[in-house]
């Protein structure tokens, strides 16, 4: 009878709580891609590019650097993980990873030259990740003008009451 009791009591008892892990907060995490990004741009710094692609790169370098600055735009990024992780992946792989396969493949290119250029691509890499932080800073934009518009429309009502 005590054993039947004791099994009972086990099946009915909550189980234990595990604790969840603890992840960095946004802001935190907006420190680390600041560094990747001074990283970056020292690589960037001695890498040997061609001038069509060269103009690309300053106005994405530009671009990141403007939505990694502190303040209240960081602060705004740092309310938007999607922002925050997209911003990140470009810092520290896709523009590392462009770069890098434009070296090696223009090295190969010398050797056995024909098909696309690796300028070509290079350019149209850039273009692309460029496109995607003015994505990242539109979205940024509307988020700030949703809440305008929320905080106007609260105080409306606030003042209809």
């Amino acid at each position: 009878m005590v054993a039947g009791l004791y099994g009972a009591g086990a099946l009915i008892a909550p189980p234990e709580r595990v604790d969840r892990p603890y992840f960095d907060d946004t802001a935190a995490q907006l420190g680390v891609i600041r560094e990747q990004f001074r990283q970056l741009e020292e690589y960037l710094a001695e890498v040997e590019l061609p001038p069509s692609a060269g103009g690309k790169l300053a106005e994405l370098m530009e671009l990141y650097g403007a939505l990694l600055e502190p303040g209240w735009v960081a602060d705004v990024l740092a309310t938007e993980p999607d922002a925050v992780h997209a911003l990140s992946r470009g810092i520290r792989l896709d523009v590392p990873e462009c770069v890098n396969t434009y070296n090696r493949t223009r090295w190969w290119n010398r050797l056995t030259p024909g098909g696309e250029s690796p300028e070509r691509h290079l350019e149209r890499q850039l273009s692309v990740l460029y496109d995607e932080a003015e994505r990242v800073t539109a979205d940024l934009r509307e988020a700030e003008a949703r809440r305008q518009q929320t905080h106007t429309t609260y105080l409306e009502d606030r003042g209809r009451s």
